[in-house]
Parts: C-alpha cells; structure tokens; sequence
C-alpha cells in the first residue's frame, strides 16, 4: 500500500522542511547516503550556533521527520 504524501508531495510538514532547508542543497559527498547518516548532518546542521530551549525545540522537530523518505529521495529511489 502506497503512503500518502500529506505536505507538499511528502508525508508531513517536517519532512518536506528538512529535505527542501536542510538537504536542499547537498554538500558532494552526499551521493547515496544512510538515515544515520542524514540524522547527523541534520543535527550539525540545526545545532549551529542553537542552545538551550531552542535547540531543545529543534531537535524535537527532527524526531518527527520521517528520514527513510529524505534517503530514498537523496538516493532516488
């Protein structure tokens, strides 16, 4: 059963945000890549320059991405 894309051709809000701010332009050495692997950067990417409360609300927002759709995506599958 296929899962229906909610938010802009993705599953949720959270997604489509991370994969358009975050993976939206990859670095190069981003050509087939893990859900480990897109978790990390994500976090380098929001804890730069976050702390406290923000980071908090930051890394909140990254529990509720749904990383296997940015992996398949990045990896295009």
């Amino acid at each position: 059963m296929k899962e229906e894309k909610k938010y802009n051709g993705w599953s949720n809000y959270p997604t489509w945000r991370v994969a358009l701010e975050v993976f939206g332009e990859l670095p190069p050495e981003f050509e087939k890549v893990t859900s480990r692997e897109c978790i990390d950067y994500a976090v380098e990417v929001v804890s730069d320059g976050a702390d406290g409360f923000a980071l908090d609300y930051a890394l909140a927002f990254l529990n509720t991405v749904n990383w296997q759709e940015i992996v398949d995506h990045i990896n295009g599958e």
